[in-house]
């Protein structure tokens, strides 16, 4: 591993510490605001324990909700050989199950923890990619697999939840109190009210900051496993072609729509491209090919694309 890689892994991990602690540290001031520090320690402690008892959960609702259909050896050899070369480079104890959402949108996701995962990838995804930027994209998301980011990623969405919760609590308690703190008989701590306020949109910036740290931490894996940061490059670069650019096509044609950095949910493809063009790795073996079109070899989806009331669709 080189010292530019090293710099960027310690960088990646100071600061995902650092963002976690503050969550945590603002969804224990919130929530113990409200119901007490006792019961705000027996709440951490139960979601922790939710967390790590039912893990798979989430994940295995996620693939129902989205019609994932799973991929064998014989679907998509050079699919599943290479997300198994990919696991065993990363050290995984188990090789993520690979799943095809029958979706025209371009995208992959990963869930589940490394002793039982998945990773889905869309139909729009494998026609728009070849297999060095598919083997990339793969790579990716067996990085987030590796570090652990889909468990903290959901440990920091719960606290962002509770503090939503005690939020709202907090207002409509002071709401209903309203005529008592009027007429001077109630009390109240306006900084914890102050507080409770913007909590939310504290909480929900410190978490989207969190979740770029994890997507600049899961291209590092990824160059580091397949040894070609170009093919990630690559990917990026043809994504944020085809999904970046598309809504501004349709609102603003011709014109570029400002994207707040601190909006984002992934970092700007740019700055991605400009951290995997700085590394410079020991290149292993490359993973086993990938067809170029991959979808005309899977069997054919027989899914209407429909929507659902909660926004999933495929």
């Amino acid at each position: 591993m080189t010292s530019v890689s090293t710099r960027h892994r310690l960088l990646n991990l100071a600061q995902s510490v650092l963002l976690l602690g503050a969550m945590a540290a603002i969804a224990w001031i919130s929530v113990t605001a409200i119901v007490g520090p006792e019961i705000g320690l027996i709440m951490a402690l139960g979601m922790v324990a939710g967390l790590l008892l039912t893990p798979a959960l989430p994940g295995r609702l996620l693939l129902s909700a989205y019609q994932a259909q799973r991929l064998t050896g014989r679907d998509g050899y050079g699919l599943v050989a290479a997300v198994a070369e990919l696991a065993r480079r990363a050290g995984l104890p188990r090789v993520p199950a690979l799943y095809r959402v029958p979706s025209r949108l371009p995208n992959a996701f990963a869930t589940g923890n490394p002793e039982d995962s998945a990773i889905c990838i869309t139909d729009g995804l494998l026609d728009l990619l070849d297999g060095r930027e598919l083997a990339g994209v793969l790579a990716h998301e067996v990085g987030h697999i590796a570090n652990h980011d889909l468990w903290i990623m959901g440990l920091a969405d719960v606290m962002t939840r509770l503090v939503s919760l005690a939020s709202w609590i907090g207002q409509l308690l002071l709401i209903m109190n309203l005529p008592l703190v009027l007429a001077g008989m109630v009390h109240v701590p306006w900084h914890v009210v102050i507080l409770l306020i913007f909590a939310p949109t504290l909480m929900a910036l410190v978490q989207l900051g969190l979740s770029r740290t994890r997507e600049y931490d899961a291209d590092r894996v990824a160059a580091e496993l397949t040894g070609d940061p170009e093919g990630l490059i690559r990917a990026l670069s043809k994504l944020e072609r085809k999904v970046g650019r598309f809504w501004e096509e349709i609102l603003l044609p011709g014109r570029r729509i400002p994207d707040p950095s601190l909006l984002r949910t992934h970092p700007p493809t740019e700055s991605r491209i400009r951290r995997l063009r700085e590394l410079t790795l020991n290149r292993p073996s490359l993973v086993p090919a990938i067809a170029r079109h991959p979808v005309g070899m899977l069997p054919p989806t027989t899914l209407p694309p429909r929507f659902r009331r909660f926004g999933v669709y495929w």
